[in-house]
Formats: structure tokens, C-alpha cells, sequence
């Protein structure tokens, strides 16, 4: 009778500064009935990693949890893997940021736990071949990835680990089974032994398992199933009780067993994450190909900065960040690495990119460090901060950092309060998703489901609420503010909010050029009876706590037409913000005005905008409609307005706006 090693091991993590009561929630469900049921079973030997954030707020705040898990490390019980202490996709991150959050987090387990981790978990599964030198030096042996990785690649033995190496330098790779993770919890206790068992085919094999904390209790209908129905008691007095499966650390396993052999393996993560990364078009038609084609590879993880702009634009951030760090004070470095947290750059089943409190977190992050690094005064810098080949002028002053890119229409694409560490401009498109399919065409579920069992979220059947097909409205110009429309026909609250007005002019999403601190498109306007170059100049001006533009628009084009300029700011709860003492609700309309005054309930400022002469003001708040663990989700991001206007281009237009913080 051939036995087979189970290697089983979780992955417990939350955002950095995650609110509260999320926490708190995933511990009661989660976390403390895990280990109390663990510590019932210390023959059962397991994995554990825990991102460095939330295994210090359980110290702090979740003592007997926290008493719990040393207690089963003392008994011999858990295996202590490492990561980044912050939870970063370590590929994304400088060598040396890397380097830091690995050692803090072995640094950490060492004082509290008492062992010096050899493995490591690869946040995400994101793997690169670059990453080995760095694991090494950080005296890590061995690391988890999927089998997604190896069988796309073209190995087929599963029920070991891999060598691989790069650059002269050696690290073991175990390739976590998928079956396993969509059987554990979720099937019958023995089918879920018989899926372990179907590895024992060879002499010394192990089943790999090591996957989210978060699916024992935490999932939808898992708390249930797996404490109140006693799953996994039954599951672990199952495997300590059958005579084919030991339990094992993974230490130990490649201590007594050797290596199915050399691998390389290219830029991957896991195969829900390759499809997630694609851009919906190419998405779908992966969805459809996968069946047919194993080897068929979807996009890597990085591709989440060319699906999402906004993403890209924060991680490039990021690293501009990091090269200055050797000036950083011990709290600047700190946030360079809490700002390097994985959750908030990609999007897949879970809120992540679409949910606001985290991009809100990272933006307090980066400004904490800009607030730190700057000098008394105004500062100006040139750059190309998101690396997309266009000019980005960066200005500094005592109390904001203000960003103006030229690629799309010379807009304001960051707006950060040093005051609050609050960016005002952290705004997103509304843009289209593969699973909005799943909204716009609902289709009845014929898949058949075992009795007795729980559904992974990537199963289970969504409730479809029809009104969230009315939010299904996607952009074609990026959501900044100080955007320039033309349009022939009057601009209203109705054909703003659903991107139906005619645009004539080209400005609002084409590159301009910086002079001299002034940005210049010579563009066009379309009309039926034709072309009509146009010029637009914009010119911002930058004081204590104020930013002022002028526009000047002339043009061939000599008869009436309509302009609105295009605000999009994000408030922390925009439905609270009020807009002239009033709130947005289902949308705000002002006539004959040229000031408002928009009040802030979450950083209890103020800001003034005013123009030049009368406008009408629209404004209402703009959601997006994204996936979570619960189904879809209708999230308030900003509040979208313009301040509209007629003219006669004979005249041409001089235009100018001034935004104060006060």
C-alpha cells in the first residue's frame, strides 16, 4: 500500500489598514475557529502564512487567537512559511523592497514563533524567475506556486516539488493541486480524502494543498459547513486516521524526498488570474478556448497596469518613490512598503482596484512620503511618472501635490491633500468588465450541484439585480479633472451622466504639449460640414493652496457651440458631500451660477471652485459595478460634475477656473 504526504498548508491575509470590522469579521468566522479546532488535533501537522499586518493587529487585539497559533507552532504542529510582511506581488516591487518586507516578516516570526522560515508564499502566485536570487539571500529554500504553472508549461507530475534556478542561484518549487483547492472544503469529507489518496500512485508523492484561510468560515455559507457542521474535524480525524496519508511540513518533505526534476517556468500566476488580467474581449474568448486548449496560456499579472490605468499610474508612483528611499525616515519607509500591498493594483473575484478605501489607503501612504520629503516652497519636475512616453508636469507645494499629465488632455490626474493624506483625484473610469455579460444577459443556471455540499465562489450562482444594468455606462475618456467638451448641442445633467452628448472637439482625451508650463493641442472640430482646426491653450497656475487654469480656445469654426468643464473628485462617502449645501443624490442641477462650494464630511474641508462667468453646473455620483465574494456590488467612487456654458467661437473663448482648498 503506497502512501502519499499531504501537504497541507493556508494563506491568511487582509488589506493593509482594512476596516475594522472586516477584520473582525474574518477572525470570528475564520481565524479563531480554525486554530481552536486545530489545537484539538496537534498530531495534524500544517503550513501557515500570514501577511506581517495582520498577524501583528491579532497580537495586539486577538490574544487567545494569537495564543493559539504559538501554542501549535510549540507543539510542532504549524510550519511557519515567510512573504512580504505587507503582502506585496514581490515581482512588482524593487529587488530590494523585496528583500526588506521578507526579511522583516522571518525577522517577526523568529521573535514570536521561534522558527527561522525556509519557505515562502508567493502573494497571488505571481511567479517570476527574477525572484530567486532575492528568496535565496533570503536563506528561502522553497516556495508554492500552482500546478497551473507546471502544467502549462508542459510537466505533468504533480505529487512533488521542482528545482529551478536562475542566475547560478537554486529554489524548490511545489506546484499546489487545483483539484485540491476546489475540493477543500467544498466536497463531502470523503471525497475530499479520495482526492488526497488519487496521489499516492508513487512511492514518497504528496498532495499539495495550500490556499486561502479565508475559504474555512469566512467564504459565503462556509462558516456553516466546515465549523457548525463540523467539517473540518471530521476531515482532519479522517486523514490522521487513514493508513495512505501522512501529514507533513514541507520542510520536512524536502528534507526526505528529491526532486522530480529541473523546471523553468515563464511569467504566471494561477488560471483564474490569467483570464482576470485580460482585457474582457480577449477574456471571453480564453473562457471559450481553455476546454480545448490545456497549454493555452491567458495574461500575466502585470497586465493589471495595462487594464487599468489608474493601477499603473499608483504603482508607477510607487517605484519613483522607492529609488529616493535612502532619505526616507524610518515611518517614510514604512509606507513605501505598506503602499506596495498587493490589493489594491488587480481585480478578479474580489473588490480589490474597484473598492475606494484601499486606493484610498495607498494614496495616504504615498503622501505621507511626499509630505516627509518635501522641501519649504513650490516645486516643479518634468517627468514621465507612468512610463507612458508622455511629459507629466509634478508640482509641490506646502499643502498639496498636484499632477498634470499631457498624454490625455493635460488634466489634473493627482490632487493629494498633505494636509489630510487625502487624493482628491483618486478617481476611476467606468469601464467594461467580462462579468457584466453575466448582468446584461442573465441566463438560467443549468449546472447540477452535489447535495450536502458548499460552492466555491467561482461556482455559485450570482443573484442578478436588474438595476445594476442602468449603472452599466462606460467611458471613453479617462476621469480626471479639467477635461475641455465641444459640443453642438446644449450639455444636460441626463446626456453628461450617460456619455450621450455629441463630442465635436478632440481635446478631452489627446495628448497636448508642455511649453513653459503651458499645455498646447492644436486639434480639431468635427462637424458634418467638416474639419475646423482649432487651438486650445491651457495654463495652470499654482498658490498656497490654490489651483488656477486659463483656457483659450479660438477656432475656424465661427458659429454657436456649447463647452463644459469636466471635474471628477473623489470624496470618501461621496453621497455625504454637499455640493452649495446640498446633496447630489440622484443628480444636482445649479443654473446662472459660477461658484461652488463643496463640503467634505470625511477630511472636513472645503473646496471653492469658481469661474469666469455664469454657468449652468450637473453633477451626480458615479458607481462602478464590480464583482466581490458576495455577488455583484453597485460602489459609489465620485462625484463627476461640469460647469457648462454657449459661446460664439467668432469671439473665441477665454475660460478660467480656480479650485481653492480651504
Amino acid at each position: 500500500m503506497k502512501k502519499v504526504s499531504l501537504l497541507f498548508g493556508i494563506h491568511m491575509h487582509q488589506p493593509v489598514d482594512n476596516f475594522d470590522k472586516a477584520v473582525e469579521k474574518a477572525v470570528k468566522l475564520s481565524y479563531a475557529p480554525f486554530f481552536a479546532t486545530m489545537k484539538k488535533y496537534p498530531d495534524f501537522k500544517f503550513s501557515l502564512h500570514c501577511s506581517g499586518w495582520l498577524l501583528e493587529k491579532i497580537r495586539l487585539e486577538y490574544p487567545e487567537l494569537f495564543q493559539n497559533m504559538q501554542y501549535l507552532t510549540n507543539t510542532g504542529s504549524i510550519e511557519w512559511l515567510s512573504g512580504g510582511y505587507y503582502e506585496p506581488v514581490l515581482s512588482a516591487i524593487p529587488s530590494k523592497d523585496r528583500r526588506a518586507q521578507i526579511k522583516k516578516l522571518s525577522r517577526y516570526i523568529q521573535k514570536y514563533f521561534g522558527q527561522t522560515p525556509h519557505g515562502l508564499w508567493l502573494a497571488e502566485r505571481v511567479w517570476e524567475s527574477s525572484l530567486v536570487g532575492d528568496l535565496q539571500a533570503c536563506k528561502i529554500e522553497y516556495a508554492m506556486v500552482d500546478d497551473y504553472h507546471f502544467l502549462s508549461n508542459g510537466y505533468d507530475e504533480m505529487n512533488g516539488y521542482y528545482t529551478t534556478e536562475d542566475n547560478a542561484k537554486e529554489l524548490k518549487l511545489f506546484p499546489i493541486a487545483k483539484s485540491l483547492r476546489y475540493a477543500l472544503p467544498f466536497s463531502q469529507v470523503e471525497d475530499s480524502i479520495t482526492s488526497i489518496v488519487k496521489y499516492s500512485h508513487e512511492d514518497n508523492a504528496s498532495a499539495i494543498f495550500f490556499d486561502d484561510a479565508e475559504k474555512f468560515g469566512l467564504w459565503p455559507q462556509t462558516n456553516k459547513w466546515v465549523y457548525k457542521e463540523k467539517w473540518l474535524e471530521k476531515f482532519v480525524q479522517a486523514v490522521l486516521d487513514h493508513k495512505q496519508i501522512s501529514t507533513q511540513h514541507y520542510s520536512n518533505y524536502v528534507a526526505t524526498s528529491k526532486s522530480l526534476g529541473l523546471a523553468y517556468l515563464d511569467n504566471c500566476s494561477y488560471f483564474e488570474m490569467a483570464q482576470w488580467s485580460l482585457p474582457p474581449k480577449e477574456a471571453e474568448t480564453f473562457e471559450k478556448l481553455r476546454e480545448h486548449h490545456p497549454l493555452l496560456k491567458g495574461g500575466i499579472w502585470k497586465n493589471f497596469f495595462i487594464k487599468y490605468h489608474e493601477s499603473n499610474y499608483l504603482h508607477k508612483r510607487m517605484l519613483s518613490l522607492s529609488l529616493k528611499q535612502k532619505s526616507f525616515s524610518k515611518d517614510a519607509l514604512e509606507a513605501l512598503y505598506k503602499l506596495q500591498t498587493n490589493d489594491t493594483f488587480w481585480h478578479g473575484v474580489f473588490g480589490g482596484f474597484y473598492l475606494p478605501s484601499l486606493r484610498d489607503n495607498a494614496y495616504k501612504y504615498l503622501l505621507t512620503i511626499e509630505k516627509q520629503q518635501h522641501k519649504k516652497g513650490l516645486e516643479f519636475t518634468v517627468l514621465d511618472i507612468n512610463k507612458d512616453g508622455f511629459d507629466d508636469l509634478k508640482v509641490l507645494t506646502d499643502d498639496y501635490s498636484a499632477i498634470i499629465s499631457t498624454k490625455n488632455g493635460a488634466q489634473l490626474i493627482e490632487f493629494g491633500s498633505l494636509d489630510t493624506l487625502f487624493n482628491w483625484q483618486n478617481t476611476i473610469m467606468r469601464r467594461k468588465e467580462l462579468y457584466h455579460k453575466k448582468i446584461l444577459h442573465p441566463q438560467v443556471q443549468n449546472q447540477e450541484i452535489k447535495s450536502n455540499t458548499v460552492q466555491t465562489i467561482h461556482e455559485r450562482t450570482l443573484h442578478i439585480n436588474n438595476s445594476l444594468r442602468a449603472e452599466l455606462i462606460y467611458d471613453w475618456h479617462e476621469k480626471n479633472s479639467f477635461i475641455e467638451h465641444f459640443s453642438l448641442e446644449p450639455f444636460t445633467l441626463e446626456n453628461f451622466k450617460t456619455l450621450t452628448f455629441r463630442e465635436i472637439g478632440d481635446f478631452a482625451n489627446k495628448s497636448f504639449t508642455l511649453k513653459n508650463k503651458k499645455f498646447i493641442r492644436k486639434g480639431n472640430l468635427y462637424l458634418n460640414a467638416g474639419v475646423y482646426p482649432s487651438k486650445l491653450k491651457k495654463q495652470y497656475s499654482f498658490l498656497k493652496n490654490k489651483i488656477v487654469l486659463q483656457n483659450k480656445f479660438k477656432s475656424a469654426y465661427t458659429k454657436k457651440i456649447y463647452f463644459a468643464e469636466e471635474f471628477n473628485l473623489h470624496f470618501a462617502h461621496p453621497k455625504k458631500v454637499t455640493l452649495n449645501e446640498k446633496y447630489v443624490q440622484d443628480g444636482f442641477c445649479e443654473l446662472n451660477c459660477n461658484t461652488l462650494r463643496i463640503a467634505d464630511d470625511f477630511t472636513h474641508k472645503s473646496m471653492i471652485i469658481k469661474t469666469n462667468q455664469k454657468c449652468t453646473i450637473y453633477a451626480f455620483v458615479l458607481h462602478t459595478v464590480s464583482q466581490s465574494e458576495q455577488g455583484f456590488e453597485k460602489i459609489a467612487q465620485q462625484i463627476s460634475f461640469i460647469f457648462t456654458t454657449s459661446f460664439s467661437v467668432k469671439l473665441a473663448l477665454e475660460f478660467s477656473i480656480e479650485v481653492i482648498d480651504v
